[in-house]
Order: C-alpha cells, then sequence, then structure tokens
C-alpha cells in the first residue's frame, strides 16, 4: 500500500522540529482527517538554507512533510515556490488517492511559509 520511500519518511522523517528566529512560518491544516502542519523556513540572500516542520497527522502526513522539506532546503525562494503536491507525492514514489490530500497540506504549508516570510520583507 505505501511505498518504500514513504515507509521510510515516517519512521526517520528529515528536518523534524522549529526554528526559533525564522524568517517564514506556515501553518495549514485538514479539518476532514485533522491533519496539521507547521513549517519554519530560514531563508538567506533567497536561498532556503534551513527548514523544519512539526506535523501532527497520518503517516503519509509526516512523510510529505518530510519530502517536502528535502524538496525545498537549498532551494531559491522562486523554485520552492513552484513546488506542488504532485511532486511531493511522485518524490515518495506515490500515495495512495485517498492519501494525495497531505502531499497538499505540504504544498499549502510551504506557501504559508513564504507569504508569511514576504510579508516581513515588505514590514
Amino acid at each position: 500500500m505505501y511505498s518504500e520511500k514513504v515507509m521510510d519518511h515516517f519512521r526517520n522523517p528529515r528536518n523534524v522540529g522549529v526554528i526559533e528566529d525564522a524568517d517564514g512560518v506556515g501553518e495549514v491544516g485538514n479539518a476532514k482527517c485533522g491533519d496539521i502542519m507547521k513549517m519554519y523556513l530560514k531563508i538567506d540572500d533567497g536561498i532556503i538554507t534551513d527548514v523544519k516542520f512539526e506535523t501532527f497527522g497520518c503517516g503519509s502526513a509526516i512523510a510529505s512533510s518530510s519530502m517536502a522539506t528535502e524538496l525545498i532546503k537549498g532551494k531559491p525562494v522562486e523554485e520552492a515556490r513552484q513546488l506542488t503536491n504532485k511532486a511531493v507525492a511522485e518524490a515518495l514514489d506515490g500515495l495512495p488517492d485517498y492519501k494525495m490530500h497531505c502531499s497538499v497540506l505540504a504544498q499549502e504549508a510551504i506557501e504559508s511559509a513564504l507569504k508569511d516570510y514576504e510579508s516581513k520583507q515588505q514590514a
């Protein structure tokens, strides 16, 4: 049912935690399933130098958060903005259809953190 990559990122999630002085923080949730994701970004000269997450949810939500952080770490903000839930799911070697909303949450959490970062830049 779940790929080896999903199981690996669930059992050994990457980039778990909080960045106290984050440049951008985004939190999203799905009322239907109860999953909540919070993303923290550290950005220097337009590059995401660090990213951490806290996720309360199922194994697919944790794996999606973990993989999403891996996909944007070290990347320019503009590239991170282009990350899609489909890319997260593909990087995990697929998610069951009824768990695709987990990859959507990961995408939305990153988008929310980037919006927070941008609003702080304009202040």
